[in-house]
C-alpha cells in the first residue's frame, strides 16, 4: 500500500515540475541529518515550497532588491505553503494532530526555530545549494533585472549562513564555495 509520503512526492512531482528535485532533494537531505525524522518533518520538508506550485492572486512575489531575507516574504510564502500542504494532507486523511506539525514545520522552514525545525531548514538550504544554484546563473547569463550578481551572491550567502545545525553546516560548506565559484565564473566571463 502507498504511504501518505509516496501521495506526497507524486504530487509534488505533478503539480511542482520546475523544482520537484529540490523538494524531493531535501527530504533526502533530511533523512541524511535525522534518519529517525518523524513523518511530518519528512512530509514538511517534501512539501515547504508546495504555494508556488499554485500561483494565484495572493501568492506572494519577492522582490531581491528589498534583501534576498525579506521576512515579510519569507512569512507569507510559508504561511501560503503551510496552507495548501494543510488542504491537501486534509484530502488524503491525514489526522489533525499530523496536519498541525506538518503545518508547523513548512512555517520555520526559512529561519528555523527548535532543533527539529532547524533541521528542516537545514535540509533546504542543503538542497538549494545542490540544485537550485543554476537556476540562479541562468538568470546573470540572461540579464534578468532583478537577479544581478550581488543579489545571487547574497542570495547563496543567505542560504548558507542560515544553516544552525553544525553537521548540516558542514555538509553545505563545499556546495556553497562551488556555488560561489560558479558565480564569480560566470561574472569573468562576460
Amino acid at each position: 500500500m502507498e504511504s501518505l509520503r509516496d501521495r506526497a512526492r507524486e504530487w509534488v512531482r505533478a503539480y511542482y515540475k520546475q523544482s520537484a528535485q529540490h523538494l524531493v532533494r531535501a527530504e533526502e537531505w533530511l533523512l541524511i541529518l535525522k534518519p529517525d525524522a518523524s513523518e511530518e518533518m519528512l512530509l514538511a520538508t517534501l512539501t515547504h515550497d508546495m504555494e508556488r506550485a499554485f500561483p494565484g492572486p495572493d501568492s506572494p512575489v519577492l522582490d531581491p532588491r528589498q534583501g534576498v531575507d525579506n521576512p515579510v516574504y519569507n512569512m507569507a510564502h510559508s504561511e501560503r505553503s503551510a496552507r495548501i500542504v494543510s488542504a491537501y494532507l486534509q484530502e488524503q486523511g491525514a489526522s489533525q494532530e499530523s496536519i498541525a506539525q506538518v503545518a508547523r514545520f513548512i512555517r520555520v522552514h526559512e529561519y528555523g526555530g527548535d532543533d527539529d525545525e532547524n533541521l528542516v531548514q537545514a535540509a533546504d538550504s542543503l538542497s538549494f545549494l545542490e540544485v537550485n544554484v543554476d537556476s540562479f546563473l541562468k538568470w546573470l547569463d540572461t540579464g534578468h533585472t532583478q537577479w544581478d550578481a550581488d543579489t545571487v551572491r547574497a542570495k547563496f550567502t543567505w542560504m548558507y549562513e542560515r544553516i544552525q545545525i553544525a553537521q548540516a553546516r558542514e555538509l553545505a560548506r563545499p556546495l556553497y564555495k562551488e556555488a560561489m565559484r560558479k558565480v564569480e565564473g560566470r561574472i569573468s566571463t562576460t
